[in-house]
């Protein structure tokens, strides 16, 4: 097994798919890549059993195919140092030795049986459910929805993201119990409803590699597995098993109180004033009255506090109401638009917000807050 390949463009895919390796590996064959070359297509494969990220890449200068695994760490450590230049890999299949040489220098390593790497999982035909859709769409949905997501060893299926399929439109949704995101696409639809929950790890993956995707994606899933296709990687991911909770059930209807804002103006001085909160509560205070919103917070501990008078068109009752000034600052800091629309029933039932204007027409995108306890 002979090929040649340049150092950069090597480093490239290897770095794009080590991320899946885990530092706790169970399989110390995973603490390899897997290289399979045939014919002018070299394979490269990581994985940590839960998601394997597979990446392609097209060669030129060929002798024999075959498969082996190489020692993930040296080889991206190495590549690291070289500058841009062809490299040839040189792999005796039999005692799998694997000399790199480059213009001035050799090197050698010594790789592991391909053939002890784990094999993909299979998607079952009848329960497959796929769907061809543009990238711009997916990563829209886990930019979105990937900060809400839950870190509950309890509730494995609040760690991942929720995405729901149907005649209408695909919806993604996250939530960690605090805050909660739902994100509407009525330019994709699918002929069947159907659902899974994609975990964290492969969603952070995706929004990694899906900016540089020119073509669609190809998604395939059944009820275990989630195979994610693109022009030159393809990631398979083990799908979070049980039922993700009824969401539209939390998200208050009735809520007459509207209060718009310009976002950067509130996320900034949010930003400021959360600084003089109590440290271990982040509260911040909203009391609206008229057209004003004044934002508070103190920490009695410290004898500290901080309130800014912001100008907003409110229409509503008198009320004041408490967040948790970092969640509120990371629900800003994802909305897009230039002004915010914050909707409220009473200080005890979740705050709604939504972008002021949409940037896409094809686009609906609600966050949900639960607020907390305001002291008299």
């Amino acid at each position: 097994m002979k090929f040649v390949i340049s150092s950069t463009e090597l480093l490239g895919h290897l770095q794009a798919i080590s991320r899946v390796i885990s530092n706790k590996n169970t399989l110390p064959i995973l603490d390899n890549f897997l290289f399979q070359l045939s014919d002018n297509e070299l394979k490269i494969t990581a994985s940590d059993l839960e998601t394997t990220l597979i990446t392609t890449i097209n060669l030129e200068n060929v002798t024999d195919g075959g498969n082996i695994a190489i020692p993930a760490k040296i080889l991206t450590d190495t590549l690291k140092e070289f500058p841009d230049q062809p490299l040839t890999f040189d792999i005796n299949s039999e005692t799998f030795g694997i000399v790199i040489t480059t213009e001035n220098g050799k090197y050698n390593i010594v790789g592991q049986d391909g053939e002890d790497f784990p094999q993909l999982p299979v998607i079952k035909e009848e329960q497959k459910t796929s769907l061809q859709l543009e990238t711009e769409v997916f990563l829209s949905g886990i930019n979105k929805t990937l900060f809400a997501t839950a870190d509950d060893e309890l509730r494995p299926v609040m760690n991942g993201i929720f995405i729901e399929l149907s005649p209408d439109d695909m919806t993604f949704v996250a939530s960690d119990a605090h805050k909660l995101v739902r994100y509407r696409r009525s330019d994709v639809t699918s002929g069947q409803e159907s659902s899974f929950i994609l975990p964290k790890k492969p969603a952070s993956l995706l929004k990694a590699i899906l900016p540089k995707e020119e073509n669609s994606l190809l998604v395939e899933f059944d009820d275990k597995n989630a195979f994610f296709t693109l022009s030159n990687y393809k990631l398979v991911s083990r799908l979070v098993e049980g039922n993700y909770p009824s969401y539209n059930s939390v998200i208050p209807t009735n809520n007459p109180n509207k209060l718009t804002i310009d976002r950067v103006e509130f996320f900034n001085a949010l930003k400021r004033v959360a600084l003089f909160s109590n440290q271990a509560s982040n509260l911040v205070k909203l009391d609206l009255k008229g057209n004003q919103l004044t934002i508070s917070a103190q920490d009695i501990d410290f004898s500290i506090s901080a309130n800014e008078r912001l100008n907003c068109q409110y229409e509503g009752d008198d009320m004041e109401i408490g967040f948790k000034s970092s969640f509120l600052i990371e629900i800003l800091s994802n909305l897009a638009s230039s002004d915010v629309l914050v909707e409220l029933s009473d200080p005890s039932r979740a705050g709604i917000l939504f972008p002021a204007e949409k940037e896409n027409n094809d686009e609906d995108v609600l966050m949900l807050l639960m607020p907390m306890m305001v002291n008299a």
